[in-house]
């Protein structure tokens, strides 16, 4: 009866075990990872806890450094299961009156209160501070493509405030042009770039044209007519 017994609990802690390397553990109401494994906080990055910790680590960072950053919001999320978790958070803030992107890691743990702050470092340039709902377009499960914008989003005005001054340099008119309308507006983003193509309505004069043309935004905030 002892060895039965004996077999029956060495099988449930295999079991156990088994369900525990495929991250299958459940306690605290919550699916656990397989401890040390990555987790992307999809749908949950602009968590009221996400956001909380994303605080924490810039408040932090300026005690220890007599910095002035603030926070605007969280870009990227992940979570690693340690002692504890570790969080990697990309946070767009702005320092000294411009947006900057950095990197930082946390080290939580819940049930001793406790937080630290491990890393707080500017992030590599190239990393993009916008994402494509960052002008209502909507990412499907085929991959980015030209969408509808509102015309009145103020990335798109100020596109296409670019696109006239782009027009009217490469005109030999004295006559300057004038933005009347976005007649329609729609963008992408690959690669990191912003892409706007949109149909302007211009007034040179007393005549009214319609431009159709395409922008670009890069990285550091440039607009280039296509």
């Amino acid at each position: 009866m002892k060895m039965k017994n004996f077999s029956v609990v060495v099988f449930t802690l295999l079991l156990l075990s088994a369900f525990c390397d495929l991250g299958l553990c459940r306690g605290d109401d919550f699916l656990r990872m397989k401890l040390g494994g990555f987790h992307d906080c999809r749908g949950t990055q602009n968590s009221a806890e996400i956001e909380s910790l994303a605080r924490f680590a810039v408040q932090e960072h300026n005690k220890k450094e007599n910095a002035l950053v603030e926070f605007a919001r969280v870009l990227k999320a992940k979570e690693q299961v340690v002692a504890g978790k570790i969080y990697y958070l990309t946070l767009e803030v702005i320092d000294a009156g411009k947006k900057k992107i950095y990197e930082v890691k946390l080290w939580v743990k819940p049930w001793m209160n406790f937080k630290q702050l491990q890393e707080f470092k500017q992030a590599e340039e190239g990393v993009s501070s916008f994402t494509p709902l960052d002008l209502g377009v909507k990412r499907d499960y085929h991959g980015e493509g030209w969408q509808a914008v509102p015309t009145n989003d103020p990335e798109v005005q100020n596109a296409a405030n670019h696109a006239l001054k782009s027009i009217q340099q490469r005109s030999n008119s004295l006559s300057p042009y004038e933005l009347i309308e976005i007649l329609i507006s729609k963008a992408k983003v690959i690669e990191g770039y912003k892409k706007f193509d949109m149909l302007l309505k211009l007034r040179r004069a007393d005549e009214e044209e319609n431009f159709r043309v395409e922008m670009t935004k890069t990285n550091q905030g440039n607009f280039v007519l296509s």
